[in-house]
């Protein structure tokens, strides 16, 4: 069974959760989930955790995201991208000046009101479900932050922009409120998704070409491991006559882990081995009992 996680480059036409099930088949692995949803009709980059790496799928949807998208101005839609039904269409009279301010203003804190084509579930029913019926609820805004947004190129109607975000984060509604701030609608026409943390478009492999990977083998040597996507951690190295407390996923003293001094900088959480250097989890250190408790493992 495969361990780790592949960067995938989603192509358009294809949910998530298609990736996933064609993966399944072409690895012959069950255990495999993604980190976070990409429309159908956007592409790029899509994490998927294979193995004992699925338990990371909710700590990777966390991660900040970058989008390269192309804004419609002039256009709005029921679904706030240019797949959906033309709601209304007005001429685009505003200059560049004003297109930049309006996009730059939504820079930092924002709430952000969900759109009703998501699979965002009230009472139970997704969203898009009552949308493809007909209905329309409210929705309560929710906190995104937006920590960079770039615009590349200006041909009006079209702004091409790249937007770093937070987790939740709708650009179609980006697009769409964009659109109402400068009082001509707007809609996404396109959705690149570039990076998920440290996971780059570059570097994604598509279906065929993971097929072919595991065709001569080599699937491993594009897997990222577990472990590496802690780096950013201290290494706490258990003594070895406290391993069986870590196999166990018990709580550590810091005079149970080699070298460790829980007050210095750094050491509030460890990426935690046994005394055989087999990556075991990750540690939270709780200063009230003076002791490392497991956040996450990874037996």
């Amino acid at each position: 069974m495969y361990d780790g996680v592949l960067n995938i480059y989603k192509e358009a036409g294809f949910t998530s959760h298609d990736v996933v099930a064609k993966l399944r088949g072409i690895l012959k692995q069950k255990k495999i989930g993604h980190t976070g949803t990409l429309d159908p009709d956007a592409v790029g980059v899509l994490p998927v955790c294979l193995g004992k790496a699925t338990k990371l799928c909710d700590m990777l949807t966390d991660e900040r995201k970058t989008y390269r998208a192309v804004l419609r101005l002039g256009v709005t839609t029921d679904t706030q991208d240019m797949s959906g039904q033309v709601l209304d269409e007005h001429p685009v009279e505003c200059s560049e000046e004003e297109v930049r301010a309006s996009v730059e203003s939504f820079l930092g804190d924002q709430m952000q009101v969900p759109p009703m084509y998501s699979a965002l579930k009230i009472n139970g029913k997704k969203l898009y479900e009552l949308a493809r019926e007909g209905k329309t609820v409210e929705r309560q805004p929710r906190p995104v932050t937006f920590y960079d947004i770039t615009i590349c190129q200006m041909s009006l109607p079209t702004v091409t922009f790249l937007v770093t975000c937070s987790k939740g984060t709708y650009i179609r509604t980006l697009c769409h409120d964009i659109g109402e701030k400068l009082g001509c609608g707007g809609a996404m026409e396109h959705l690149t998704r570039v990076r998920v943390g440290r996971f780059a478009i570059e570097e994604a492999l598509t279906l065929n070409q993971v097929e072919e990977l595991r065709q001569k083998d080599q699937v491993e040597e594009h897997l990222i491991p577990v472990e590496s996507m802690f780096e950013h951690l201290m290494e706490g190295l258990v003594k070895p006559e406290f391993d069986l407390l870590v196999h166990n996923g018990n709580p550590l003293r810091p005079d149970q882990i080699v070298g460790i001094q829980p007050e210095e900088e750094g050491y509030s959480s460890l990426r935690v081995y046994d005394s055989t250097h087999q990556f075991m989890g990750i540690y939270e250190y709780h200063a009230g009992r003076d002791i490392y408790k497991p956040k996450k493992m990874f037996l």
